[in-house]
């Protein structure tokens, strides 16, 4: 079944659209989604696990106006652009999890085909455009023109607040990037997992403290990436006296980043890891194109699914396995030649990925197609035999590039929590026509974020 993706209409809403594809992937990130009635429920929808992103992209110009007041065109500005959001992010957070319907087109044809849990937790995001040439304007201290924010108790409604700097509730936050930041953010926080656990971070520290400020959302950030928790090996936002109920960000953490060059060098590192993106982003769009072969990815228990939990730094070591396998597989004139490699993931290591190449030059497509499924096969199963504290095991199969240039890939899940003597045996007895495994050669790896 071929899927339609629909398109966002305005340029900033196509700009949302491709940086959120890119973090969330194809699968998961869906643009203007309709609600039963045909209107819209937000400009994009993403969904991973029990985690709902919904944002809300807008534009107004009535910051352009420099010769009237500012503050008056301030807070009209503010009421178009975040005000009339805010409770129209409030609303479709209620319809989503009122379990309504939700539709790809505004015929209510297609329904959405992605899966969100019974208790998802919603995250409420507000693109702003339109005041970055005013905040800079009128505040040289602003150091990019994005807008300050801070997250208090319950305010007044008569509370109107400085130009440029928003008051938001701490109950139920609604999140404000702005058209300098919202790059940076998804740019940096480029996977599901690194874009979620920052959210999840803010949102704890938002309800940690009383009041939480910060002159831009870039300026969170770089203090988020510069405050390593060395016990949970994470990020995260504030300090750990508990006395302290008040955290304020300084102005240019986010430029004190960049000077330092960490921006640089996370760039740099993060090279190779794409290749991991481009593997799952592929193979999605066989799926949107309705030209995918055996297990529907719409179940949402897959391998690729398993891939896409990876984060960016643990994307790196998988995708420098595989491009270092390639690069390794023998040149040789024997018609059939495999090489197997496997690798923990970082994130989790009761998961591991198996990633087989197979030259195969004695039998049909057909034929080598189905030899390197059930080499696959073995050789997760081989793995499960070797590692007892597995519970999943990813394998990915293609034709070594080392003799095409076309290629094709199988990718298999196996669940193996429980693991019978009966599935040991098995895979003991496949395995001795192809010895996987014998003969192992160890590599280790470091991978820092920055140093």
């Amino acid at each position: 079944m071929k899927i339609t993706k629909p398109a966002g209409t305005t340029r900033t809403e196509r700009l949302l659209a491709t940086l959120c594809e890119k973090t969330f992937l194809k699968l998961w990130s869906w643009p203007t989604p309709r609600k039963d009635d045909g209107k819209e429920l937000c400009d994009i929808i993403a969904i991973f696990d029990d985690h709902v992103f919904i944002f809300f992209d807008r534009e107004s110009k009535a910051m352009r106006n420099t010769s009237k007041d500012v503050a008056v065109t301030w807070h009209r500005w503010k009421k178009e652009v975040i005000d009339k959001q805010i409770n129209t992010a409030t609303g479709a957070a209620r319809y989503i999890r009122n379990r309504r319907p939700i539709f790809l087109d505004k015929q209510r044809e297609q329904p959405f085909p992605g899966v969100i849990s019974k208790h998802p937790t919603i995250h409420k995001i507000i693109v702003a455009h339109g005041a970055e040439e005013a905040c800079i304007a009128y505040s040289k201290a602003n150091v990019y023109g994005s807008l300050g924010i801070v997250y208090e108790n319950a305010i007044p409604s008569t509370e109107q607040g400085p130009p440029f700097f928003l008051q938001l509730e701490r109950v139920e936050p609604v999140h404000v990037f702005d058209s300098v930041n919202l790059g940076i953010v998804l740019g940096e926080l480029d996977t599901f997992y690194d874009f979620a656990a920052y959210m999840t971070e803010k949102e704890s520290a938002i309800a940690k403290y009383n009041s939480l400020a910060y002159c831009g959302e870039e300026d969170l950030l770089a203090h988020y990436f510069m405050n390593l928790d060395t016990r949970l090996n994470s990020y995260k936002i504030g300090v750990d006296d508990p006395l302290v109920n008040v955290l304020m960000i300084e102005e240019g953490m986010w430029k004190d980043f960049l000077d330092r060059g960490y921006e640089d060098q996370r760039r740099a590192e993060n090279k190779d890891s794409y290749l991991w993106d481009e593997i799952i982003q592929s193979t999605y769009q066989y799926a949107l194109d309705g030209t995918t072969s055996g297990a529907s990815v719409w179940n949402h228990k897959d391998a690729l699914h398993e891939m896409a939990r990876e984060p960016r730094i643990s994307r790196r070591a998988l995708s420098r396995n595989i491009i270092d396998s390639i690069r390794s597989f023998p040149p040789t004139e024997n018609k059939i030649v495999r090489t197997v490699s496997y690798m923990y993931s970082l994130l989790d290591h009761s998961k591991m990925y198996v990633f087989l190449q197979l030259r195969c030059a004695q039998y049909s497509i057909e034929g080598c197609r189905k030899l390197r499924q059930h080499m696959l096969e073995v050789a997760c199963g081989t793995v499960r035999n070797r590692f007892s504290d597995l519970t999943t095991v990813i394998g990915i199969a293609i034709d070594a590039p080392r003799y095409t240039s076309r290629n094709s890939e199988d990718f298999l899940l196996l669940e193996c929590e429980h693991w019978s003597h009966e599935q040991r045996a098995h895979y003991e007895r496949e395995n001795e026509m192809y010895g996987f495994f014998k003969n192992v050669r160890k590599t280790e790896l470091r991978i820092v974020d920055f140093e």
